[in-house]
């Protein structure tokens, strides 16, 4: 499909509310899909994230006219290609989320020349009933949709599909209408139903192995839901039988439809996960929305049981400007401490000593961070920690704020538009003592304005 593109303006990734190391789409086409809800820069689900030959792919949702589609060698620094493919007639006019996968051995048999498997990306269309499939063969800079879409026809959408190495299966879960189903397949083409289900499970499944406290050898299971819940258990190939209650992998009022990148050549046992910023508002922007900042998942022996902990990517310190350091210093009760560091993007680590009669709050450009001994809470309902609050991570971008505690054991992602410069850190109801504080003036991942015209199919 031919598009036009827009010609990049001089502000290009410098708007006024344009997030500075979170992804957001740039305004490629002029094609609009409701002007009255700002979609013409809009992204939403994350897709088909995958990596290949050093290289990060990263899709995502327009509203399921087309996905859209970029790349990157750090996590950090994104080029945003052309869409990858568009939206379908044949299928209700819509190419719905889903996953993708390289097809390394060709079983597929989509590329004529067995030196250069296939990239595969599912989707689902907007009838909510065809499963389909697009291919490159040039390492996702065009696509081709299988000629003979739909390769199979369910009620069901969102397909996830990875390879399960005991069975020599390719494994396919999909989300139907409150449950997630199993299917598998020996050539990504024929697809079997396999007999079991997930209950209270909804849109984009991701499924993956994470080991228990970085060992190799002692791996789970962790199906995450569409709403960024998470169950830890075990799969065999047919049936995932949960181990752990439902919990969130974050707490916070901005974050859904996460997808996650592993199977990194050079990290094994590696998962790097992304969500939605849902429903953020940006005000007369030429974009709409916004993506997490890639987090590492780990997965630990806790008190509670094994847990799933988050933490922001080490390759942040790409960013890092030079740091702005306070050492042992005694918050007493009242009393503000300013924190005098230029920007408006920051990366904030911070040990720290908090009694139990004491609040410390970080307040950072209108939004509150707020910590007790036990519990963190950022405009939010107070959220607990199994452990004394003894650490926190805040990453502020022009309209986002994540927040870390304790390692990861808790995150918190919510969008903002900031009332004032502001940058303090208090102390009320008793005394509390900062160990440690740096904050990190951030630079932009977007130095150079992209040029990128690859041509999408």
């Amino acid at each position: 499909m031919e598009t036009e593109l827009l010609t990049p303006q001089p502000d290009l990734y410098r708007e006024k509310y344009r997030p500075q190391f979170h992804f957001t789409a740039r305004q490629w086409t002029v094609h609009t899909l409701e002007p009255k809800r700002q979609e013409e820069g809009w992204l939403n689900d994350p897709n088909g994230l995958i990596y290949l030959d050093g290289e990060y792919h990263f899709f995502a949702q327009r509203w399921a006219k087309c996905w859209i589609h970029a790349v990157s060698t750090d996590l950090i620094h994104w080029m945003e290609l052309q869409p990858a493919f568009w939206d379908d007639e044949r299928f209700g006019t819509g190419v719905q989320s889903g996953g993708a996968v390289y097809d390394r051995e060709n079983v597929s048999g989509l590329s004529d020349d067995k030196n250069n498997p296939p990239l595969i990306a599912f989707w689902s269309g907007f009838d909510n009933l065809s499963q389909c499939l697009s291919f490159s063969l040039d390492k996702g800079r065009t696509w081709t949709k299988y000629a003979q879409n739909p390769i199979f026809v369910r009620p069901e959408r969102d397909p996830k599909v990875f390879w399960y190495e005991p069975t020599k299966k390719w494994i396919m879960v999909l989300s139907n209408n409150g449950k997630y189903d199993f299917f598998s397949s020996l050539n990504l083409l024929e697809w079997t139903k396999l007999p079991t289900s997930v209950p209270d499970c909804f849109e984009c499944p991701d499924l993956f192995q994470l080991p228990i406290d970085n060992d190799l050898e002692q791996m789970k299971w962790v199906l995450v839901r569409g709403d960024g819940k998470y169950s830890v258990g075990d799969f065999d190939g047919t049936e995932f039988k949960p181990e752990t209650e439902t919990l969130p992998c974050d707490y916070g009022s901005h974050f859904y439809a996460t997808m996650s990148w592993g199977e990194i050549t050079e990290s094994p046992g590696r998962r790097v996960q992304i969500a939605w910023m849902r429903e953020g508002k940006y005000p007369g922007m030429p974009f709409n929305q916004q993506i997490t900042f890639p987090c590492d998942l780990t997965l630990r022996n806790t008190d509670e049981g094994l847990r799933v902990f988050r933490n922001p990517v080490p390759e942040i310190s790409k960013l890092h400007g030079e740091p702005h350091q306070w050492k042992d210093v005694v918050l007493n009760p009242g009393t503000s401490l300013p924190l005098d560091v230029p920007g408006d993007l920051f990366h904030i680590v911070a040990h720290l000593e908090i009694p139990e009669e004491s609040t410390v709050t970080f307040y950072i450009r209108g939004r509150a961070v707020t910590l007790t001994n036990k519990i963190v809470s950022c405009d939010l309902s107070p959220i607990s920690v199994q452990e004394q609050v003894t650490k926190v991570e805040i990453l502020v971008d022009r309209t986002s704020i994540e927040t870390f505690v304790n390692e990861g054991e808790v995150s918190l992602s919510s969008c903002f538009l900031p009332s004032d410069d502001l940058l303090t850190v208090e102390c009320a109801e008793g005394s509390a003592t900062l160990h440690s504080l740096e904050i990190f003036s951030l630079r932009s991942i977007w130095a150079e304005v992209q040029t990128s015209t690859t041509n999408s199919a």
